[in-house]
């Protein structure tokens, strides 16, 4: 098994993450957990790692308010996007990218990090576990680690709400991917017993597209999708919203002794 490598598909996925009503929540219910709890470092620069970040769009939100981040993606096409982007910024933005899978980062290399991201790429790792603790090496006494995962339940849902139910019983796979169907989703519980055994405390968890993606097909002319944002963000710290969201964020903060 391999890990996923976006070049082919840069442009298309870069759009669907962020150029879609579906991309406005994703990043609205992310900030909204990250916000309150990057404000207890107060006035520190702090050192983010954007794990296969793509094309980094909070790495140029965090750079923006003062903040020192590596950037890191296997995708050479991602992060080209991303040095057009960052060069064409109104100000300075203290971002360095890193072209190379995540596993390869290192202390050596790249340091400490008071808060490392990774987003929406476990779903697509051979070994998920193993790869999250390479990161956490590198993760500061009580630092932040905001990871998103695809959730495999709320695929499973989805596909029964659907009537995909030979999909289902078939556990889920099918003789010909969809190219952007994440290929290793995760169960909920699963990771929350790798944030116990990583003595990560956490502090937030919230579903990602917790009604969007149960919508009917068609709305009408006038649906208000600014309703439907704030409809997310009310029910997606909620159960049993949270297990039905597309995506799962967890915020957890390192409790673990250096000596650990």
């Amino acid at each position: 098994m391999q890990d996923k490598n976006f070049d082919k598909l840069a442009q298309k996925f870069a759009k669907n993450i962020y150029g879609t009503p579906k991309g406005e929540i994703r990043a609205a219910v992310l900030w909204r957990d990250l916000a309150p709890a990057l404000a207890q470092f107060g006035d520190k620069k702090l050192r983010i790692l954007d794990a296969g970040g793509g094309f980094g769009y909070f790495s140029q939100k965090l750079a923006r308010l003062g903040h020192e981040v590596v950037l890191c993606d296997i995708s050479a096409e991602m992060l080209a996007q991303a040095k057009e982007q960052i060069d064409a910024s109104d100000m300075p933005l203290a971002i360095r990218l890193v072209h190379a899978p995540i596993q390869a980062l290192s202390i050596t290399e790249h340091g400490m990090f008071d808060l490392i991201l990774c987003h929406a790429v476990v779903e697509w790792l051979a070994d998920a576990k193993t790869t999250m603790e390479g990161l956490l090496t590198m993760l500061k006494p009580n630092g932040l680690f905001s990871l998103m995962f695809y959730n495999k339940e709320a695929m499973r849902f989805h596909a029964l709400v659907s009537g995909n139910f030979d999909y289902v019983a078939a556990d889920l796979k099918v003789k010909k991917k969809v190219r952007l169907t994440p290929t290793h989703p995760l169960y909920i519980h699963e990771v929350k017993l790798w944030f116990a055994q990583w003595q990560m405390a956490l502090l937030r968890e919230s579903g990602v597209r917790v009604i969007h993606d149960y919508l009917k097909k068609q709305q009408a002319a006038d649906f208000d999708y600014q309703k439907l944002l704030s409809m997310e963000l009310e029910y997606s710290q909620r159960e049993p919203y949270i297990s039905l969201g597309r995506y799962v964020h967890f915020l957890g903060q390192n409790t673990a002794t250096p000596s650990e």
